[in-house]
């Protein structure tokens, strides 16, 4: 099972999240982490049948490709940092570059997989992650140029808001960053992977104890759910 042991029927922690994201990973990837939760996938990059974590390049839109687990006390430096202003570590073997450099990898279609958070997301696979009307933003940093041009798109995040709102929704009412966009979700209770097909999300993972009623109670998007649900992290 993924991460410590957990009350059945609780969701998953946010570093449990990050722990079955990571699984998305394949030997050889690189990968843009998005800002807030997908930044903890750094830190649980799976082993191989080597028993030796895969050789994954994570990549930061402020010109770093090479990132690697988040600093010890003795290893911050305070000039290395990710598009987040989070304090990093560079793996051997990693380059430095200008943000022009690093988005002409990004929209070149240089970037295997980004995995980004959101606050809503559609049934038709619609993304908005980057601004709520009225609130202060620093800006759109670089979602839309990551789910137009990277391979697949992943998205971490509660199920419901603080409020207890669903986020995954019919309509996203806040400004797109992109449409038709997201690839597979994984959020607290489940994971659902995006049906080309159907043209709905359908769940295929359930976390321990959380039930497919329960997944239902909580999304107000149109969802599909497979023959045999695995349990995440099982």
């Amino acid at each position: 099972m993924i991460g410590a042991l957990y009350t059945a029927g609780m969701p998953l922690t946010r570093e449990q999240i990050a722990q079955r994201a990571a699984l998305e990973l394949e030997d050889g990837f690189i990968v843009n982490l998005g800002i807030g939760m997908p930044t903890l996938v750094a830190n649980h990059i799976p082993v191989g049948p080597d028993g030796e974590p895969i050789e994954v390049w994570l990549q930061s839109e402020n010109g770093l490709l090479g990132i690697g687990p988040f600093p010890t006390e003795d290893q911050v430096d305070a000039d290395l940092i990710n598009a987040g202003k989070q304090t990093v570590t560079a793996l051997p073997g990693s380059s430095f570059f200008s943000s022009a450099d690093s988005f002409g990898m990004i929209r070149g279609g240089h970037i295997d997989m980004c995995i980004l958070g959101a606050m809503q997301v559609s049934e038709r696979g619609d993304i908005a992650n980057w601004m709520i009307p009225g609130k202060m933003v620093k800006g759109m940093g670089g979602a839309m140029d990551l789910v137009a041009g990277v391979d697949k798109v992943v998205v971490m995040m509660e199920h419901v808001s603080k409020r207890g709102d669903a986020k995954i929704i019919k309509e996203c009412t806040l400004p797109l960053t992109g449409k038709g966009v997201v690839d597979m979700i994984i959020s607290d209770l489940c994971v659902m992977v995006f049906d080309a097909d159907a043209g709905r999300f359908r769940v295929t993972e359930l976390a321990e104890g959380v039930t497919a009623d329960e997944v239902r109670s909580k999304t107000e998007a149109e969802i599909l759910f497979a023959d045999e649900l695995k349990t995440i992290g099982a």
